[in-house]
This record gives structure tokens, C-alpha cells and sequence, in this order.
């Protein structure tokens, strides 16, 4: 009902162990390749969807703050698919509470439009299965299609030849994986990226001379991380996530302009993970766009990974584990 308390929803960030990066149609944000991710117990998000006819336009607050820039934007188009969808035209206060540093590289947008997507979806009365909650949700941020759905999670690209190429593509829990997963995120800056996800994304399909070849082991990783994942193999999962990882920073650092994300404070803890490694620990590394890593360890071993880690300076480390997927939260205020 307009002018009602609408609708809370609380969505999670997830982390790629086989990456989304480069899109095939940036208007449907449909990925060149199928992605594979861990959905987080940490940093979620939560989004209030308030409908108000005094409203002559959608008004944003992020964090208590009200936003007119990019972030309102991209709420503001988000909305209007829904609103199209739903038949309805009222505009919507959007009040969103994040507690995972925005643009960092942790995932933030995924969370964000997940938590979006659900609060407005109930709020404007569009029913929706979780498949396609997933589908709508890629329209504002396409890993945010994955952290609809709660642990490991496979997004599919789709096929070009598809009737439908919006409907193809879509993400879905991975239902028969055996591992207890942890992760260690190592937080060495969180602060806003020098280059954006979108335009990093971006610049490197089209200028990248290793992209193509990265793609095509990335398509590769994702059959392999799968049956690993199915057969409870710890080592093959970490192996197979930190080359997938580190492979697409080189695609990145080999645009036109190039696209760093690593920092000197980034190879250190790379090089710890290494060390560590070769001591006998089970860690490998994986990194999203931005300078901050993170660690795949098992769960039984994820705090003596972390106080590892928190032993280098400048190093906050906070531990992860499989996380649920979106919710609609009536008691939130």
C-alpha cells in the first residue's frame, strides 16, 4: 500500500571462486561465461522499499545519507523495470543499510541489488520465483544474480542461440557440493576504487590481448571447480580458484590503459598465502576488482588462517563461512 512501511530485505555479498568478468550484452547484463561463487555469512545488506505518492521522484539514502549520484541512478533504472513489470508507476523511497565497504572489491553491489531486487519485487506486489528474483536482480549488478541463493551458487551465461537470451540466463544453488568452505577476507583497503567493476569489465574485453584466452580456461575452471566441489577436494577447488583469480588480474593489468588493483600490501599477503602453502597449510588465494584478498581454507582451519594473516601489518582479517541467500525481513526498522 502506498505510504506504507513496504518491504525489508536482507541479501549477502558472495565471492566468485570462478569469476564473472566481461559481458556479451551490456544491456541485459549477460556474462561471456557461466561463474561459480560462495555465498557469505558476512557484511550483508539491508533495503527498505517504501512506496510514497507525495514522491515526485525516487529518493536513495545510503547509510543515512540521501545519494544523487551514480548509486541513485542505477536504484532509480532498477526500479523502473520493476515498476514495468509490476504495472505499477508510484514512485519509492529506497532506504539501504550496508555493512561491507562500498566499490572495495568485496562484493558490494551483489549484495545490494539482491537485497533491491526482493524488497521491491514484494513491495510492488511483482511475485516472483527465486530463479527469476535471480534473473531480475542481474539487471542491476550481475553477481548480485548469485547472492539471491544462499552457498554455492553456478550463474549461467545463457546461450547466444537462445529464443530468449534473458531468460537463459539465471543462478542457481549448487546443490550437490560436499565441502566445508571457508573464507578469510584480508580488508587492506576499503576504500572506493580507482576504476570501477563496469569500466574495468569493460576496458579489458575490448582491449585485453590475453582476455580471450582467459575466458576460454575460465569455461575450463568452471567444469572442473564443479566436480570438485562434488567431490569434496579441498586442494583441486583452491588451485583452480586462485589461478582462475590471479589469471584475470593479468587480463586486467594487460588493457589499454592497464586496470591495478593490486597493491604492494595485495602481493604481500599473496606471498604469505604462498608461504603458508609451502609450510603445509591448505589456503589459496582469490581476489574480486580491488586490492583486497581473499583466503579458501577449510572451516576447521579458517581462524588459525586469519590470525595468521592478521599477523601482517596493516591486516585485518575476518572470517566467512557459506551464508543463506536473500530474505524478505518484516521486523527490520
Amino acid at each position: 500500500m502506498p505510504g506504507s512501511d513496504g518491504s525489508f530485505a536482507v541479501a549477502h555479498p558472495n565471492i566468485a571462486l570462478v569469476k564473472y568478468w566481461g559481458k556479451r550484452d551490456e544491456d541485459l547484463v549477460l556474462p561471456c561465461a557461466d561463474s561459480l561463487s560462495m555465498t557469505l555469512d558476512v557484511f550483508p545488506t539491508t533495503t527498505q522499499v517504501r512506496l510514497a505518492d507525495c514522491l515526485a521522484h525516487d529518493v536513495v539514502i545510503v547509510d543515512g545519507a540521501v545519494d544523487r549520484g551514480e548509486t541513485a541512478r542505477r536504484v532509480t533504472g532498477f526500479l523502473d523495470l520493476v515498476r514495468e513489470r509490476a504495472g505499477r508507476t508510484e514512485r519509492a523511497m529506497v532506504v539501504t543499510r550496508n555493512t561491507v565497504p562500498v566499490g572495495a572489491g568485496l562484493a558490494s553491489s551483489a549484495s545490494a541489488f539482491a537485497a533491491l531486487a526482493l524488497a521491491a519485487a514484494s513491495t510492488y506486489g511483482l511475485s516472483v520465483e527465486p530463479v527469476e528474483l535471480s534473473r531480475l536482480a542481474r539487471h542491476g549488478s550481475g553477481s548480485a544474480a548469485r547472492s539471491v541463493f544462499g552457498g554455492f551458487v553456478i550463474w549461467h551465461a545463457g546461450g547466444p542461440d537462445h529464443p530468449d537470451p534473458d531468460l537463459a540466463s539465471y543462478a542457481e544453488p549448487l546443490v550437490n557440493a560436499r565441502l566445508d568452505l571457508a573464507l578469510v577476507a584480508v580488508l587492506l583497503d576499503t576504500g572506493p576504487k580507482p576504476v570501477s567493476s563496469r569500466e574495468a569489465m569493460r576496458r579489458t574485453v575490448k582491449t585485453s590481448p590475453l582476455f580471450p584466452g582467459w575466458l576460454a580456461a575460465a569455461r575450463g575452471d568452471l567444469t572442473a571447480m564443479r566436480e570438485a566441489l562434488t567431490r569434496g577436494d579441498i586442494a583441486t577447488v583452491g588451485e583452480i580458484a586462485e589461478r582462475n583469480a590471479l589469471g584475470m588480474h593479468q587480463t586486467m593489468e594487460s588493457a589499454v590503459p592497464p586496470v591495478h588493483y593490486r597493491t604492494p600490501a595485495s602481493y604481500r599477503v599473496l606471498e604469505e598465502v604462498r608461504r603458508m602453502r609451502a609450510c603445509g597449510a591448505q589456503a589459496w588465494a582469490t581476489m574480486d576488482a580491488g586490492p583486497n584478498v581473499k583466503v579458501l581454507c577449510a572451516g576447521d582451519n579458517a581462524e588459525r588462517v586469519a590470525r595468521e594473516l592478521r599477523q601482517l601489518s596493516g591486516c585485518v582479517a575476518v572470517v566467512a563461512r557459506s551464508g543463506p541467500g536473500a530474505t524478505l525481513d518484516r521486523a527490520v526498522r
